[in-house]
């Protein structure tokens, strides 16, 4: 690696890690970025779940004020979680990019209609008493599948887990946003051990991603509890649009 490999990587590991803890989708900078450089990309993107991992952790430390009252529901759900990227990492090293790449940007922009459409849908399973503090099978399972999809790729994964939290549970948003830090780090830090143990990780370039990460994680957590929520659910939309087409093109 060059010096301006490591700034290059430190640089998009900043913008990941802000991007990853407001919203999601922080991958469509770094894995890109790996390509760029001359990486494969599977090992592109086992380096980039290993590089990113610290970045969430970040995240999640920048928002743990929202997640008072909640850690309990963070232990369930992240079990959820921790079993499906662990099939997803799984899948990663024996499957073909292309059997699950194909319909990434379809659960991507699926996100983005869930989220614009997110205060109707809450306000209509409210109505019919549908919508609490746990979510149900129906969340449940949603998570089980994100965490599945985060440990084969994860790009857009925060707009895919905010989509279904902020449809199924009943809390404030910036509340919901600590939770799904929480979920996506799960996610990225159980496929990073499964990398780390059975597949090659170029450690130069993960390291200079995680030190970016970090600083972007603290970032983002610092702009991300001031948007208001209209502002914050269009940010998200946006965000998820991007990164679908940019895949789509890709």
């Amino acid at each position: 690696m060059t010096p301006l490999d490591v700034l290059a990587l430190g640089g998009a590991g900043v913008a990941a890690g802000a991007i990853n803890t407001v919203v999601g989708s922080g991958s469509l900078i770094t894995f890109p970025t790996l390509l760029a450089l001359g990486y494969a990309p599977v090992l592109a993107n086992v380096t980039n779940t290993v590089g990113i991992f610290p970045g969430s952790v970040s995240g999640i430390v920048g928002y743990r004020h929202e997640l008072r009252g909640g850690v309990g529901r963070a232990v369930r759900f992240g079990a959820l979680s921790t079993v499906g990227s662990i099939a997803g990492a799984l899948l990663l090293l024996q499957l073909p990019e292309s059997a699950f790449d194909a319909i990434v940007p379809v659960l991507i922009l699926i996100a983005c209609v869930l989220v614009a459409v997110q205060p109707r849908l809450s306000g209509w399973l409210t109505a019919r008493q549908r919508r609490g503090q746990d979510g149900g099978p129906p969340l449940w399972l949603g998570i089980l599948l994100t965490g599945a999809y985060g440990g084969y790729f994860g790009a857009a994964q925060g707009v895919l887990l905010l989509a279904l939290l902020t449809i199924f549970i009943d809390d404030d948003l910036q509340r919901l946003n600590a939770l799904k830090n929480v979920l996506a780090g799960v996610a990225n830090g159980v496929a990073a051990v499964v990398f780390i143990l059975i597949s090659e990780v170029a450690w130069g370039a993960a390291a200079s991603l995680a030190v970016g990460a970090i600083i972007g994680g603290q970032v983002g957590a610092t702009v991300g509890r001031r948007l208001p929520p209209p502002i914050y659910r269009t940010a998200i939309v946006l965000v998820g649009v991007v990164a679908a087409s940019v895949l789509i093109v890709t």
